[in-house]
């Protein structure tokens, strides 16, 4: 059967990323288990880690307080990009540091970085937060929790301890699962994909576009800068132009 076939070609990668430690039955049973888990992750697992892994974030960064200057200007963006994507709710919050990053991850958790508001409109935040929407709206913020999760699989392997379970994961290894998901990269499609969710997200909702192109002039200034949020997407350059485009065309009537 096909679901056989991958759960054997995921229990071949995990143990490959584990290198050649030794493992016993017992280790390759658990192991099997695991990688059964990966072959059939669902939605659902999805966002059971993304609250493990959020929940964590939470508690160890410093959230601006209801009364922030920073909490009442996302309330305000909040409010006109929605509360609910396909019926995910969208849950906003603040981490005040001095990083350029926002994400979002499968369950809805939206976390943006004072800093990043520093540098950023409104108009352009509304763009930048249209993009990470639209990786939870795609599918996109499930398949990278997916991939985070079979690194911590790897490493599992790699201990040799073979019997962790998804419903079995600790604090801090939500903690690793949330770190690797924010650090890991989308493939240029889905950021090519994401950013153009975005402008058509921005357009039903009667929001301004030129955020989008104005956000991605500023990270084309700060390419090289601090933060996943810059290193992880594609040339910042192109983003602005193919904007620019959609919305040359859009107003000439052809999109």
């Amino acid at each position: 059967m096909k679901l056989a076939k991958l759960s054997v070609a995921t229990v071949a990668a995990v143990t490959l990323l584990s290198g050649c430690k030794t493992m016993d039955t017992t280790d390759l049973m658990g192991l099997g288990a695991q990688a059964f888990q990966v072959a059939t992750f669902s939605d659902a697992d999805a966002r059971k880690m993304a609250d493990g892994a959020c929940q964590e974030f939470d508690a160890r960064e410093t959230i601006a307080p209801a009364n922030s200057k920073y909490t009442q200007r996302l309330n305000k963006i909040a409010k006109n990009l929605g509360n609910n994507i396909d019926g995910v709710p969208l849950n906003y919050k603040v981490y005040m540091t001095d990083e350029l990053n926002a994400w979002a991850m499968a369950n809805g958790c939206i976390r943006v970085y004072s800093k990043l508001m520093d540098v950023m409109t409104d108009n352009e935040l509304e763009g930048v937060l249209g993009h990470e929407i639209g990786h939870v709206a795609l599918g996109h913020s499930k398949s990278r929790m997916k991939t985070a999760y079979m690194a911590s699989l790897a490493r599992t392997a790699a201990a040799n301890s073979g019997n962790e379970a998804l419903a079995n994961l600790s604090n801090s290894e939500y903690g690793q699962l949330g770190e690797a998901f924010v650090n890991a990269q989308f493939s240029q499609a889905n950021e090519t994909e994401a950013d153009t969710f975005s402008f058509n997200y921005l357009t039903k909702r009667g929001i301004k576009r030129e955020g989008l192109v104005t956000a991605f002039e500023k990270f084309a200034k700060m390419d090289g800068g601090e933060g996943s949020l810059l290193s992880s997407h594609p040339s910042s350059n192109d983003r602005v132009e193919n904007m620019r485009t959609r919305l040359k065309e859009q107003k000439a009537g052809k999109r």
